[in-house]
């Protein structure tokens, strides 16, 4: 059983990741390449000064048309790979953290399939990805945040917390059970997560805008493909 579930769970997280690595390489690292710009002085906006030494270019075409957001320009293949590898280990490090819940809610009679996959990909990405972005949205390059120590013990207790209450939720029975699945979900959102001093950022606010919209839609997608792949997989090869 245990080479089942390692097998399925390293197929499954591979395709999961290379469809991540695939849609943040399109959507999500041009974003990336164009805040870096902001950061380094090279594009300002709303007539900020760029740093000393540095000659700054407008972020509109001269004739005053529109400038798409296409990134610093040319093909980082480092920066590429290494985008690839993260969600390759990533997406295979949830594979190994979802096949388990999914046997053992195969266990207690909850049927799987691909609508299953479909449920167990919208709580995997609920768990990891939104619930933490309530708090801590996706940040651009020069964006201001709080200081990290606190913001990862905050996103774990909320990625924690938000799992224990889709299990009580899910698998639990009674209307006791459903009241402490509720509270425990809004508890992390009830703390709050940690705040900066201040807001600002070299980045355009609209900028950060898409940048967290495109990283929480490729996040989704890619959560349910993990979640439909882990159930076909696990089905085959426990049949």
């Amino acid at each position: 059983m245990a080479r089942q579930l390692f097998s399925s769970a390293l197929f499954a997280g591979l395709a999961a990741g290379l469809i991540a690595a695939l849609l943040q390489l399109g959507f999500v690292v041009p974003i990336i390449q164009e805040a870096e710009l902001y950061e380094t002085g090279l594009r300002v906006h709303f007539g900020a000064a760029a740093p000393e030494g540095v000659i700054a270019a407008p972020s509109g075409d001269t004739d005053g048309a529109e400038t798409p957001v296409s990134g610093s320009g040319g093909f980082d293949w480092q920066r590429n790979m290494l985008t690839l590898a993260m969600n390759l280990i990533a997406y295979t490090a949830f594979a190994l953290l979802l096949l388990p819940a999914i046997i053992l809610a195969e266990r207690r009679g909850l049927r799987q399939g691909w609508r299953g996959g479909l449920a167990w990909g919208a709580a995997g990405f609920a768990v990891f990805a939104l619930a933490p972005a309530a708090g801590l949205p996706p940040e651009l390059p020069g964006s201001v945040a709080a200081e990290v120590a606190p913001r990862q013990i905050w996103w774990a207790f909320t990625a924690l917390a938000t799992a224990g209450a889709l299990a009580l939720l899910v698998l639990g029975r009674g209307r006791g059970v459903a009241v402490a699945g509720a509270a425990l979900l809004l508890l992390p959102h009830l703390i709050g997560a940690p705040e900066p001093f201040g807001y600002g950022g070299t980045a355009p606010p609209e900028l950060a805008a898409l940048f967290a919209g495109r990283s929480l839609a490729v996040a989704a997608v890619s959560w349910m493909v993990l979640g439909m792949m882990a159930c076909f997989l696990w089905a085959r090869r426990s049949a």
